[in-house]
């Protein structure tokens, strides 16, 4: 994953880099205590270089059967149960190293498993979807959430109304609209919505507007991240939405900012994402201030 002489001292080594857009640090943990670098992330985000949606902290396994333990930090210091874009880099970042290219990872949100194609494009089995509003969580009973009492705008003239909710590891509200989601000022709305008495655990907001049977588009205010140019798990949320309110099949290309990505959600109940991962440049850094040196820049 990262130089073998960049794992020297108490720095951990680590790689900046992205999937569709979604900035992502991959934090090498192996060898070390378990630890939250919640710290480290408030520290780095603050900084234009190591500005990031999430960070990827690689452990040890700790369940049996697994290749390691990833835990995911927001760049507000707060953990997230999922992060597909996060995770197909952690995939690319670890089959460079091992000459491997299927894996099984444990997270918060359960185990999930990975593979890189010969195209360099990387599958996440990113779970099976939760509907139930104790399980998303919402703060009151829905007994549909495939369309729930939450709007934005004047009551007789919303801008936005009745999102569908879904949990893919982290919570997800999709507004489904009738024209570009770029009509909407979601940086204006997304703060509102996501921190919303009715999220207890605060929400991922998408507006999302299908073009296809099988092709949507989708904009992100990602929880404790803010506007995104990709979220693996809000496309996950808003395919499975999308076909559990029969606007879509169950396979759908979900055209996020950063690209596209094709997610599948398949009969045994499990989603799979695909899509590709970039590698930029890699460092280390001080896990207890945020203090990092860079190693090598890309070409």
């Amino acid at each position: 994953m990262i130089p073998p002489d960049a794992a020297s001292g108490d720095t951990v080594p680590f790689a900046r880099m992205n999937g569709l857009g979604n900035e992502i640090l991959v934090a090498d943990l192996r060898g070390r205590p378990l630890r939250i670098l919640s710290q480290a992330a408030i520290a780095l985000a603050a900084q234009p270089v190591t500005r990031f949606d999430q960070i990827m902290a690689v452990h040890d396994p700790v369940t049996p059967g697994t290749d390691a333990l990833v835990r995911i930090l927001n760049a507000d210091g707060s953990e997230a149960g999922a992060c597909g874009n996060g995770m197909r880099c952690v995939v690319q970042a670890l089959a460079a190293e091992l000459g491997r290219h299927r894996f099984t990872f444990e997270t918060r949100a359960g185990i999930l498993f990975a593979e890189e194609h010969a195209d360099g494009l990387i599958s996440v089995d990113m779970g099976k979807p939760k509907f139930g509003w104790q399980d998303i969580p919402l703060a009151e009973p829905f007994h549909d959430t495939r369309a729930i009492e939450l709007q934005i705008g004047p009551i007789d003239a919303p801008l936005l109304h009745s999102p569908s909710v879904a949990s893919m590891g982290n919570p997800h509200a999709i507004f489904w609209v009738a024209r570009d989601v770029w009509s909407y000022e979601l940086d204006r709305f997304g703060p509102v919505l996501e921190n919303h008495p009715l999220f207890p655990e605060r929400a991922n907001i998408s507006i999302a507007h299908v073009t296809a049977d099988d092709a949507m588009t989708i904009r992100t205010w990602e929880r404790g991240v803010g506007l995104t140019r990709a979220c693996g798990s809000a496309a996950c949320a808003a395919a499975v939405s999308g076909a559990r309110t029969r606007r879509t099949g169950r396979v759908v290309t979900v055209t996020v900012p950063g690209g596209d990505l094709l997610i599948d959600w398949r009969d045994d109940d499990r989603v799979v994402m695909t899509g590709p991962a970039e590698w930029e440049w890699s460092g280390r850094l001080d896990p207890s201030t945020g203090a990092f040196e860079r190693d090598t820049v890309a070409a």
